[in-house]
């Protein structure tokens, strides 16, 4: 629910593109000083959500507000208080890294030059290099200092691994997220990588085709869903239908079920049915989110 902590507040949220619903009904809130995961299949309506939250689109329906203010009617005192890297890294490809540098910090009085100079450090970037003739990873690190030097209060990162190395992605910028959220600043982030948004996260929230899913605190997430393993008396042809449950695999007489706060009733079930839970577990992030999508 909305408070007066919260960084982002999106309330029933709808657009429509062409007929086609790229955000139904969203409502999100996003506490302050957090690392918040947005989780979706391309399509699912993470971008249309971040490109409100950062004033490129007026809601059709609902309210957005990022840090107390309407992104669309004051861009200004919104977007000066926003880091921003964009999924596609729309950066002028005919400056040099250092020239990127110096024009982005003359749009933000809080640019901290000695922090700038040591993320470009940090991710090995040439100052003389045309942005143009940057890899895919290397303008993402590029976006990413232009987003950081300014230390907003929120910053918004848009599929930030894209193009990232397993290596640069675990050892830097994990590294640089949990940094600014221990100086109290706050994190959005949409990925498709979920051992990343486990590993990161604080919430998270589920799109799939327009729609919030699951939005919680992810250690609430996790603990809510559990992993029974079911032992049937007889082989079974195809997968066993149990109500409340959100997914099935196995074969034969060896099952798992993935549920959510019903394994109580699953667990009555099985036992009027003579099928023996051999044990449980706990799932993954990413076992949650393909039962919750319907993959």
């Amino acid at each position: 629910m909305p408070s007066e902590s919260s960084v982002i507040e999106v309330q029933n949220l709808r657009r429509v593109y062409k007929g086609k619903v790229a955000a139904d009904d969203v409502s999100v809130h996003v506490p302050g000083g957090c690392v918040f995961g947005l989780l979706g299949e391309s399509g699912a309506g993470k971008t249309t959500l971040i490109r409100h939250l950062i004033g490129l689109l007026k809601p059709q329906q609902g309210t957005v507000r990022v840090l107390g203010r309407d992104p669309v009617a004051d861009p200004e005192g919104t977007l000066s208080r926003i880091g921003y890297l964009s999924e596609d890294r729309d950066l002028p490809g005919w400056m040099r890294v250092d020239e990127l540098m110096r024009y982005t910090r003359g749009l933000y009085p809080k640019w901290d030059e000695a922090f700038a100079q040591e993320l470009r450090e940090r991710f090995d970037l040439n100052p003389a290099q045309k942005v143009g003739t940057l890899s895919k990873g290397q303008k993402a690190k590029a976006g990413l200092i232009c987003a950081l030097a300014h230390r907003p209060e929120l910053l918004i990162l848009d599929e930030p691994s894209s193009g990232l190395d397993p290596v640069v992605r675990r050892h830097i910028l994990s590294a640089v997220m949990r940094n600014v959220a221990a100086e109290g600043r706050t994190i959005l982030f949409s990925s498709h990588l979920l051992d990343e948004v486990e590993r990161v996260a604080d919430f998270v929230a589920i799109m799939h085709r327009g729609k919030v899913l699951l939005c919680d605190a992810l250690p609430k997430i996790l603990e809510s869903h559990r992993h029974l393993h079911l032992e049937f008396p007889k082989a079974l042809a195809q997968a066993p239908k149990i109500d409340s449950a959100l997914h099935c695999d196995g074969s034969g007489t060896t099952w798992r079920i993935l549920c959510d706060g019903s394994a109580d009733k699953i667990r009555a079930q099985a036992a009027k049915a003579g099928v023996k839970i051999t044990g449980e577990s706990r799932p993954t992030l990413e076992d949650i989110f393909v039962a919750r999508v319907g993959y």
